[in-house]
């Protein structure tokens, strides 16, 4: 399955909700996906919210961890030196294979200048390689930095890894959905996704995660976070 980008879906793509984005990919894995792999989609979203793997994650007023990952076109990139000319916005997502993942890039990309006027950095983190980021980059037109975090290390410390279920692995094989090579690693492991704002200082002013990866913040809302939290002291840093 093809999925279209926000611009050739529809043409007033700025204005569309997430949730709108997220329900019409829904209708198309509900009319092409086959029952029996939905259902084993499901089983796994369900085992992980029973196991409440979110009540772990790094919260309000915590203060985030510092770290320096490679950029889609290798460049270290500085979570610290980042912070010294801005708030960050930190998306972490699964990767460019997952449609879901793909529609929220994509729609933070379109409010990308509204982000900065805000007075904050936008960054995405996923465990693909550095390699799967630039494609990503390159066939999405993507104007923010993607972060290659090889086995998870920064997402393990904000507490959103988990290892994909065996009879999901299968599923995603068949699919040719190949993470070992995605990710460079053997781990089948994949952060949950989720969306924070760090204030200058490192603390966390806003954390969004959820195990169902169906469920993302809207962009706007990320918008109106850094827009009642506005900082004389905050300026967009431009990579």
């Amino acid at each position: 399955m093809k999925w279209r980008s926000l611009e050739e879906s529809a043409p007033n793509a700025e204005n569309r909700s997430l949730h709108d984005i997220f329900a019409e990919r829904k209708a198309l894995i509900a009319k092409y996906v086959p029952p029996d792999t939905q259902n084993v989609h499901a089983r796994v979203i369900a085992a992980l919210k029973e196991k409440r793997l979110a009540d772990d994650v790094l919260t309000v007023d915590c203060k985030a961890p510092a770290f320096e990952l490679n950029d889609h076109n290798g460049t270290l990139v500085s979570s610290a030196r980042l912070l010294t000319q801005a708030r960050l916005v930190l998306c972490f997502f699964r990767g460019r294979w997952c449609p879901f993942c793909v529609g929220q890039m994509e729609a933070v990309n379109l409010l990308l200048p509204q982000i900065e006027r805000a007075g904050a950095s936008l960054l995405a983190i996923s465990p693909q390689t550095v390699q799967q980021s630039f494609f990503m980059v390159d066939q999405h037109k993507l104007r923010f930095p993607l972060l290659s975090d090889a086995g998870n290390q920064v997402a393990r410390q904000f507490g959103l890894v988990y290892r994909v279920p065996e009879e999901q692995q299968a599923i995603y094989r068949r699919a040719f959905v190949n993470l070992p090579f995605a990710n460079g690693d053997n781990s089948w492991e994949l952060p949950i996704p989720a969306t924070f704002i760090l204030d200058r200082d490192g603390t966390i002013l806003y954390a969004s995660a959820d195990e169902d990866y169906t469920q993302r913040p809207e962009p706007r809302e990320i918008l109106r976070q850094l827009s009642t939290r506005q900082s004389s002291q905050s300026r967009p840093f431009q990579l």
